[in-house]
């Protein structure tokens, strides 16, 4: 298949060649189709795998012949959770579209709002947001939803998890009852298909990949390293592997903001990007880092679905996330439209239980390889996951002779503090008191009050799991049923 056989318009299709694409992936091959003809959609895929394009294309084409939307109005409407996945967002529309007449814009939270009431005055064909922000315009009356006839929600579950749930269900209110509805995911949770079941009309369900599965070409390792020691083995690998771009997580924005700092002492130019920067910083450090002028971009989970970067080699956790599916998302900014990547975690004896967590919804123990002069005083244990070990190096405590004198550090650093457990069936999951005064110091960065929801920090999205999940679980009926009509892959 290609897309020349899609029923895309010709200069639709001069740009997708202009990109150098020539072959739709499954699920632009599935959804595309499915857009075009009018339906309702539900569609699932993993990251990386082109969900953008997958509505962007047939947007674009049926807007085509549309009278240009009035002054403060918008015919389609694309909902995001994020800055930088909105600015994304638009970047495909201005690609995929740079040989239409049709006008986008985005709006999100963190910079000044008088811009973006000025772009909507003149009307736009294509709007993307962030939830808060856009209520925020609308209750300036610089936009009405009244001419909506196209809505897609993007990473709805991402979405649902940052606490939108509100703000999605108000925004959906003031949407005409007759429109197209689109919602994209990375994951078909229960709280996913509760919202489709209020939204979506008789939808074409698409899933093209199992839930919460790891990209195939994603070669996954672990290298066990006493906590306090992780900062050393980072710059030891980027220096002796030649890492000239890699992305690192980290679980807080101290942690970011101290890692940096840690690299830059090693002559290794990094940057970090988190919710306490600016909007303008982030998108400098960014850019920066597409380009290859930042050689290391050290990034909060606020990156984990906002980051497009052709070919990124690298990805590192240096931290494991709390929550076992950020995990997936995190290793997902690598080896992105059909190339390969890698993804490395320094894990330290504390975490056991997010990788265990991990393993468990990945269904698949990953690799544990010790480097040489950073074998672990404190050995990182089997994880609990129900899988075989299928690690090449079995970690083992290191001889009094390797420890570097980092032995009173190490233990310290590594010793579990009494904590509140996570929520979601991660049963007990603990964190250390060093994550527990991150959460509590770490706020929103202080845009809650203009509705852009943009999380400080990881701490941050894990707590509004905490305080956010339970209501919408009590919203859920007894039953949910899938919808009627399923497109579904063979490797479901």
């Amino acid at each position: 298949m290609t897309f020349d056989t899609l029923g895309l318009s010709e200069p639709l299709l001069r740009a997708v060649s202009e990109k150098g694409y020539d072959t739709p992936s499954p699920i632009q091959a599935k959804a595309i189709p499915a857009v075009l003809e009018g339906h309702d959609v539900m569609a699932s895929a993993q990251t990386g795998t082109g969900k953008t394009a997958g509505f962007t294309l047939p947007l674009l084409h049926m807007l085509a012949d549309k009278p240009r939307a009035n002054s403060n109005r918008t015919l389609a409407l694309v909902v995001t959770p994020t800055r930088e996945l909105a600015a994304q967002i638009l970047e495909s529309v201005e690609e995929y579209g740079k040989h239409m007449d049709l006008r986008s814009a985005v709006v999100f939270g963190g910079v000044k709002i008088n811009p973006q009431m000025m772009k909507l005055r003149r009307g736009v064909e294509i709007l993307v947001a962030t939830p808060g922000r856009l209520l925020d315009l609308h209750k300036q009356n610089a936009i009405s939803f009244s001419d909506v006839e196209v809505l897609v929600l993007d990473e709805a579950d991402r979405m649902l998890d940052m606490g939108f749930i509100h703000d999605i269900k108000r925004i959906i209110s003031l949407m005409p009852k007759k429109r197209q509805n689109l919602l994209f995911s990375a994951t078909f949770s229960d709280d996913i298909r509760h919202l489709a079941r209020g939204l979506l009309n008789n939808p074409v369900e698409i899933d093209v990949a199992p839930k919460n599965t790891t990209a195939t070409k994603v070669e996954q390792k672990i290298h066990p390293v006493d906590k306090g020691r992780k900062a050393a083995l980072l710059s030891h690998l980027i220096h002796t592997k030649g890492w000239h771009q890699a992305l690192v997580f980290s679980r807080t924005k101290h942690g970011a903001n101290k890692l940096v700092k840690l690299l830059e002492r090693d002559n290794i130019n990094a940057a970090a990007i988190h919710g306490n920067k600016s909007q303008a910083q982030r998108t400098k450090a960014l850019a920066e880092f597409k380009k290859g002028k930042i050689q290391i971009l050290v990034a909060t989970d606020i990156a984990a679905r906002g980051i497009d970067i052709d070919q990124l080699p690298q990805v590192v956790n240096f931290d494991l996330p709390n929550v076992p599916e950020d995990y997936v998302h995190r290793i997902g900014r690598t080896a992105r439209a059909g190339s390969s990547g890698h993804a490395v975690s320094l894990v330290s004896a504390d975490e056991i239980k997010q990788l265990g967590d991990i393993e468990r919804l990945i269904k698949s123990k990953i690799e544990r390889e010790d480097v040489e002069g950073f074998e672990p005083e404190h050995a990182l244990p089997e994880s609990r996951s129900g899988h075989q070990p299928t690690r090449n190096a079995q970690p083992r405590r290191s001889s009094p002779s390797n420890r570097n004198g980092q032995g009173r550090n190490a233990r310290s650093d590594s010793r579990p503090a009494r904590s509140d457990s996570r929520p979601a069936g991660n049963g007990g999951q603990r964190r250390h008191s060093g994550q527990q005064r991150s959460s509590s110091s770490n706020g929103s960065s202080g845009n809650g009050s203009s509705g852009n929801g943009i999380p400080g920090s990881a701490n941050n999205n894990s707590q509004a799991r905490t305080n956010q999940s339970r209501p919408q679980q009590q919203e859920r009926s007894g039953n949910v049923h899938a919808p009627q009509h399923s497109i579904q892959s063979g490797n479901r």
